[in-house]
């Protein structure tokens, strides 16, 4: 005899985090989307206001150090509406990019952005999970992920997909939210976060839910030495990380050898 419920699967069986919340694995991939859907149109908006406009700082430290290379090809996972892609086109003449998101609405606003038009003929647009690349093997030189990694189920799992798919010499750098190293100083900014952004985001983007998110799964994310310990055991060499606006965000860097 059977109740007629599909059987549970080892995702289902196993938890993970969503935010502050304990969820099945299964799910969080789908709640992931279902924020970012909500989020997009005003996602780009959201982020300048958020930051203060810090975050286009960031992203240039990011192209600063990753120093792109004409005719390199470009992986930026979890790309949404092509910040980084569009910056890595602009420094690395006859490079090209794909922007990977789970979430088509994301790459929906990227596409109408005015800078995907002058770049169409080196830029491609794919709907696809940071943890099963639809990708060959050794396919990129430079594989990017910004503001996206802590929104991953299995995060080694999307490390090793990046170190599948770049070639050998090949760059991975990540962009991401951290912790800073002064406790008086990690108080005040969770203040803000979690006072100011998702009242933020109720005002402008009539979500403060999802921006409630957004703020738990910072907090939930590994730390600059734990998050590279991780890279290492993904199989990344030369591992590296710098601290931006004093570790508010932080770089992580590490080549496939």
């Amino acid at each position: 005899m059977t109740d007629g419920k599909a059987p549970m699967t080892d995702d289902d069986q196993k938890t993970t985090h969503f935010g502050y919340q304990t969820v099945p694995e299964g799910e969080k991939a789908g709640m992931v989307h279902g924020v970012f859907t909500r989020v997009a149109s005003r996602y780009d908006v959201m982020n300048d206001l958020m930051s203060m406009g810090i975050h286009r700082v960031w992203k240039d430290a990011m192209m600063d150090w990753l120093a792109p290379r004409p005719g390199q090809r470009l992986l930026d996972v979890a790309g949404g509406t092509g910040d980084v892609a569009f910056r890595f086109l602009k420094r690395a003449p006859g490079a090209s990019a794909v922007v990977l998101d789970m979430t088509e609405q994301m790459l929906v606003e990227g596409r109408q952005r005015a800078e995907a038009e002058q770049m169409a003929g080196s830029l491609d647009w794919v709907v696809g999970d940071a943890m099963a690349l639809p990708f060959a093997d050794n396919s990129f030189d430079v594989y990017t992920i910004s503001f996206g990694i802590r929104n991953v189920t299995r995060v080694p799992d999307a490390l090793s997909e990046a170190y599948r798919v770049l070639r050998p010499g090949g760059r991975l750098m990540v962009l991401e939210f951290s912790q800073l190293p002064n406790p008086a100083m990690q108080w005040a900014y969770d203040r803000y976060s979690f006072n100011v952004i998702p009242a933020m985001g109720q005002v402008v983007a009539n979500d403060r839910e999802s921006y409630q998110y957004l703020v738990e799964s910072i907090r939930k994310f590994p730390d600059q030495e734990t998050f590279a310990r991780m890279i290492r055991a993904a199989g990344f060499g030369n591992v590296k990380y710098r601290n931006l606006s004093m570790g508010v965000a932080a770089l992580h860097s590490g080549w496939k050898l």
